[in-house]
């Protein structure tokens, strides 16, 4: 398996839904709108094999101080192959001159991972946030 890795932003609505689907995020269901987020982001890495999709990286920064992590997620079918990890080193290596990178995992359980690659949790952090239901 040769997987490549890219900045670029070639990917299609239906290859980001069906990516987003795999890992049965609901992001997965307003393909449109996932897409315009993806393309308006302040920095997208992508994994592919051939010219599938199998994981992606976003982030969102202020251009001088934090970069925030948002999106992490491979393709079931793919995990477990370094693929996150890559990523997030070379997101890593991209914000390195910033104060903050930050990240808010989904799950608890995934908060190894980023310990990992030299996340910390924040002394006195907490995770919190609107989901507007008219969606």
């Amino acid at each position: 398996m040769a997987i490549t890795f890219t900045e670029e932003r070639t990917f299609t609505q239906e290859q980001v839904r069906r990516l987003f689907r795999s890992v049965g995020w609901v992001s997965a269901d307003y393909p449109e709108r996932l897409h315009k987020a993806l393309m308006g982001s302040s920095t997208v890495i992508t994994a592919w094999d051939g010219d599938r999709l199998v994981g992606l990286v976003r982030a969102l920064d202020d251009g001088s101080m934090l970069a925030y992590v948002h999106y992490v997620l491979v393709d079931p079918e793919y995990q477990g192959n370094g693929i996150a990890g890559h990523m997030i080193e070379m997101l890593k290596d991209k914000y390195r001159d910033y104060f903050y990178i930050e990240v808010m995992p989904e799950e608890s359980r995934n908060a190894s991972f980023y310990e990992r690659h030299g996340f910390r949790i924040m002394a006195d952090g907490v995770a919190m946030q609107i989901v507007n239901p008219d969606w």
